[in-house]
């Protein structure tokens, strides 16, 4: 998937350190849902507000409901999990320092 590696390349180092983040096993609990939330935006997704804390993403034809975590901002484990599967069923790669 050219143009998805291609993408990425274009991403500022917060959102490189984020995708790298999500990639990283074992799972990190410190990421920020504001800066996944940003990763998505820069990867051209299209992030559309539900009912309550639900956010509606589409990226590359491939669709995912997830809910902003509150009060804290940090996601879970099983969130970035959730995340993973999502960036790579949309053919988003780990970056390459994780292959």
């Amino acid at each position: 998937m050219s143009g998805e590696k291609n993408e990425e390349k274009h991403l500022n180092n917060k959102h490189q350190k984020t995708l790298q983040s999500i990639f990283t096993d074992p799972i990190p609990a410190n990421i920020r849902w504001n800066e996944v939330e940003s990763l998505f935006e820069a990867l051209g997704a299209i992030i559309k507000t539900g009912s309550r804390s639900r956010r509606r993403v589409a990226l590359n034809g491939v669709r995912a409901v997830f809910h902003e975590p509150h009060p804290e901002p940090d996601i879970d484990k099983g969130m970035v999990k959730s995340i993973r599967r999502f960036l790579e069923s949309a053919g988003i790669e780990p970056p390459d320092s994780l292959t």
